[in-house]
Order: structure tokens, then C-alpha cells, then sequence
């Protein structure tokens, strides 16, 4: 634990001098004691996002429900009560997805109370020495972080962290939240009809089991030709288990594509030329320079980055030509592999465009496997993704339904 405070002090700072909120009492004001042991607000709406397991889209879901849900509610807010991947805040460690959020909608509420617990990597261990010590504060401050981000809304979206059961090593899983919080859940899963339904089953279970009521399902990065066909039999499959099928979502290749930033930082690369314009470049499309000058050439398209040994006079000089005759950069980059850098007098040929030129250590088909095993998460300067998102939510999520079982 951060402190033996049930919340941040800098949250003091919000001005308290609203009393009420549809009944329920202004949670800036309310004393430190005794712990709450549930949320003082029960009048805001509020559904619990959940996945079926890890980067199956839940937060590209939740920041699409956000966006969706300003259209009909004026005033949303947010919350990922426990969180696993953070980032440092005025000095507290808030998690990444609340960041996110936060920093394209501007929430306005304390960005402490978004991400009231961070799990880092000695939370566990602490919590497993005194469980029953640590387990009320936590749950105190859970429900005191969702009173201050629901105050005053109209709905609050509640984002859990991975399937139904992480957290249970230390009693805060997300069947056990939803629980706390008074929220009937939404879960989203990656498309197709045989596994999605198990797994969704294997989930509902554990929040059948915490009396917690499954309102939905969405089914994530299906295909568009399938998509009426797994609509049509993932929801009979759903439906048997009564669990209503929301919606059915396509795939977009543009929400999972890299930039050039996101890949040098994950192979370690270093910038030799057009990182100030071409950080933000997405990649669409990566190809092996193997071949000879005149097979590269077809592909020298925007989007595309074409990884090739730094010695390759060939393939560079090709880039450099597109690149001349195209009037700028005709590609997203380059990548130079094996640790061998380009001739001096083609740097000083690349330093006239705005070609981004990244060099790495590794070897081509190494490098090119881990940037095609990337997981790619959205982030706040991703600024092309989040109308696609929106309206990615916005265009196949029965939201009308979703509201009125909430």
C-alpha cells in the first residue's frame, strides 16, 4: 500500500461544496471513518466491462462506450478500480487505461479516484501477510474512489482488469468488484462461435457465483464476412445460456497497427533519421527486404516498413528514389538490421528526407517476428484511432438495450 490512507490526500483539494447529488451524500465530505463497505451512491447507472481474457479489446470497448454514451448521457464518468499496468501521476501510480481515458475526454474528476488500487509487483506478497488488515482499506477505497467519480453522473463505466477471476489471489477479482459496486456486467470476447460461447460461460459462472448479473456480451475482431453468421449462431449459443448477444464488432487493421514510436521502443531500435515527423507513422504493412531492388520496388508504398540489413545499398537507394520522385516519404520507414548502419554518404542522402530510418541489433526475421507479435495498445497521441472507435461502439453495440438492463 501507497499510505495507510483509504484515499490520496491530493483529493482534498476538490471543492466540496456541493451537499447532495440525487440523495446521496457529497462523497468529498464524508469522514475517513468508518470504512465504507459499500458505495454510498446506488442512483448512478453503471455497467462493469469485463473480457474474457487479455487484449480481447476491453479498453478499446470502454473508451467506445465512453463516447458512445456522451451522445445520450451529459455527464460519464470513469473508473478501473484495480489496475496492473500504470504510469506515475503527481507522485501516485495510476493505471495506464484511466490515463488514456482521461486524457481524451477530460473526465473531470481526480485522476486518483480513476485508479484507486495499483498492483505492483510487490502488491501480493504484502497483501498475503495481513489479508485481513489490508482487505477492508481496499475495499474502502474502491467504494470511495466510485462515490467521487459517479458524483454528480449520469453513468459510470467500470472497467475490470482481464476475466472474470484475476485478482482472487488477494480478494479483489473482478467478479468480487462488480460484486462491491453494485454492477451488473458487460463481457467482451474475441469473435467466432464455438470457443467465445465456452469461455463466456466459464466467466458468467464466476459471477453467478458472486451473484453478479451478466447484461451482455460483445464479441470483438470478427471478420466482416462472418459477421451475420456469427451473429446468427454465437447467438443461439449465448441466448442458452442467457446471455444476451450486444453486439458483434468487425475488425478495423488500422486499431491494431504499430507506429514507428511503439516499435522502436519494443525491439530496443535506435532513430537515425525522421523520428521528429515520423514517430507518429503507422505501419500497416511489414516487408523483408530479401529480395533484389527491382522486388522491393512494388513494395514501396505508404504504410509499409521495409526491414533490410543496413548494407543493402540497393534497397536504400530504391527507398531514397521513391521517395524523391513521390515529392516525400513514400513509405512509413525503414528498418536496418543486423547492427550495420548505412554508408556514410546514403546517411547524408536519407538526412535530406523525411524517411524515419531506425536501426536494431537483431537480425531481419527475428525483429520482424516480435513487431508481428506486437500487442498493440492504444494510446493518448493515437489521436486517428478514437473516432474509429467511437463509432466502431457507436454502429454495432446495441446500446439501447444495454442501458435500459443496467
Amino acid at each position: 500500500m501507497a499510505s495507510d490512507t483509504p484515499f490520496p490526500a491530493s483529493e482534498a483539494l476538490t471543492p466540496q461544496g456541493v451537499e447532495q447529488n440525487q440523495g446521496t451524500p457529497n462523497p468529498f465530505a464524508l469522514p475517513a471513518l468508518p470504512l465504507l463497505r459499500r458505495p454510498t451512491n446506488t442512483v448512478t447507472k453503471r455497467v462493469f466491462v469485463a473480457a474474457t481474457r487479455m487484449n480481447d479489446g476491453k479498453t478499446t470497448t470502454c473508451l467506445g462506450l465512453y463516447g458512445a454514451l456522451q451522445s445520450r448521457f451529459p455527464r460519464v464518468g470513469f473508473i478501473k478500480p484495480v489496475g496492473q499496468r500504470f504510469v506515475e501521476v503527481h507522485g501516485q501510480k495510476i493505471d495506464e487505461d484511466s490515463v488514456l481515458l482521461d486524457s481524451i475526454f477530460q473526465v473531470r474528476v481526480p485522476i486518483e479516484s480513476m485508479s484507486p488500487v495499483a498492483v505492483d509487483s510487490t502488491f501480493t506478497r504484502r497483501f498475503l501477510e495481513n489479508p485481513e488488515a489490508l482487505l477492508p482499506s481496499l475495499e474502502d477505497r474502491i467504494c470511495r474512489a466510485f462515490d467521487r467519480v459517479s458524483w454528480e453522473k449520469d453513468f459510470t463505466i467500470i472497467e475490470g482488469t482481464g476475466h472474470a477471476g484475476v485478482g482472487s489471489v488477494f480478494d479483489l477479482s473482478n467478479a468480487r468488484v462488480a460484486k462491491l459496486l453494485g454492477a451488473k456486467v458487460l463481457l467482451v470476447s474475441p469473435g467466432g462461435i464455438g470457443r467465445p460461447v465456452d469461455e463466456l460461460a466459464l466467466n458468467k459462472s464466476l459471477f453467478d457465483q458472486h451473484g453478479v448479473e451478466v447484461v451482455g456480451a460483445i464479441l470483438n475482431k470478427v471478420e466482416p464476412d462472418k459477421m451475420e453468421m456469427i451473429r446468427e449462431y454465437a447467438g443461439r449459443g449465448l441466448a442458452r445460456l442467457g446471455i444476451p448477444l450486444l453486439g458483434v464488432l468487425p475488425i478495423l487493421p488500422a486499431l491494431s497497427a504499430p507506429n514507428l514510436a511503439q516499435i522502436a521502443e519494443e525491439i530496443g531500435g535506435k532513430w537515425l533519421n525522421g523520428r521528429r515527423g515520423g514517430a507518429k507513422q503507422r505501419v500497416q504493412k511489414v516487408v523483408v527486404g530479401a529480395m533484389a531492388a527491382k522486388g522491393i520496388v512494388e513494395y514501396l508504398q505508404p504504410g509499409t516498413l521495409i526491414i533490410t540489413p543496413g548494407d543493402r545499398d540497393d534497397i536504400l537507394l530504391a527507398a531514397l528514389a521513391s521517395a524523391k520522385i513521390s515529392g516525400g516519404g513514400s513509405i512509413a520507414g525503414l528498418l536496418v538490421t543486423n547492427d550495420v548502419k548505412p554508408h556514410p554518404k546514403l546517411a547524408e542522402l536519407f538526412a535530406m528526407t523525411d524517411i524515419p530510418v531506425i536501426a536494431t541489433k537483431e537480425e531481419s526475421y527475428e525483429v520482424t517476428s516480435r513487431i508481428n507479435h506486437m500487442s498493440v495498445k492504444t494510446q493518448p497521441q493515437d489521436h486517428d484511432k478514437f473516432p474509429m472507435i467511437k463509432h466502431l461502439i457507436a454502429d454495432h453495440v446495441d446500446l439501447a438495450k444495454l442501458i435500459a438492463n443496467v
